[in-house]
C-alpha cells in the first residue's frame, strides 16, 4: 500500500512520496518463436513462447506533469523482450526469465522491479497440459 503524506495546504489533495512505486505496466501474452530448451529438437526446430512482463515503475514527476519523456515506452519494452528471447539460447526458461527481468530493470531506470512470466505451450512432456510456466521477479523479494 502506498503511504500518503499531506500537502502544506489543507485544501490540496494528499500526495504520494516520490520514493514510492506509483504504478505497474503490464505487457501480456507477448508471443515469440525461439530455440530455447534442453533437447536437441528444441534447438533445431524451435517453439512458441508467451511472455508476460510486469514492471513496477516510479515516475511521479512525469505523471504529475503528463510528460511522456520520463515514462516508459511500451514498444521499447516489447523490443527489449524480443531481443533477449531471440538472442542467446538458454536451456532453462527460468534463466531466460531472469535475463529479461534484469535487463528491463537495467535498461529502464524508472523500473524498481520486474516480474517476468514465460509460458512454453509445447513443452516436451508426456501428458496433456496447456503449458509449462515459470515466473521470476528481480530484484528478488
Amino acid at each position: 500500500m502506498l503511504e500518503l503524506t499531506q500537502c502544506l495546504k489543507a485544501n490540496d489533495p494528499p500526495r504520494l512520496r516520490a520514493s514510492e512505486t506509483l504504478y505497474v505496466i503490464r505487457l501480456k501474452n507477448c508471443a515469440f518463436y525461439a530455440n530455447h530448451g534442453v533437447f536437441d529438437e528444441e534447438k533445431a526446430l524451435g517453439q512458441r513462447f508467451h511472455v508476460d512482463v510486469e514492471l513496477h515503475v516510479n515516475a511521479l514527476q512525469s505523471l504529475e506533469n503528463d510528460d511522456i519523456r520520463g515514462t516508459i515506452d511500451y514498444g521499447a519494452v516489447f523490443a527489449a523482450i524480443e531481443q533477449i528471447i531471440s538472442g542467446q539460447r538458454r536451456f532453462l526458461i527460468e534463466a531466460l526469465a531472469l535475463d529479461m527481468a534484469k535487463a528491463l530493470c537495467h535498461r529502464f531506470t524508472q523500473v524498481e522491479a520486474a516480474q517476468v512470466t514465460i509460458r512454453k505451450p509445447n513443452a516436451p512432456i508426456r501428458g496433456v497440459l496447456d503449458y509449462v510456466e515459470v515466473e521470476v521477479r528481480w530484484p528478488f523479494a
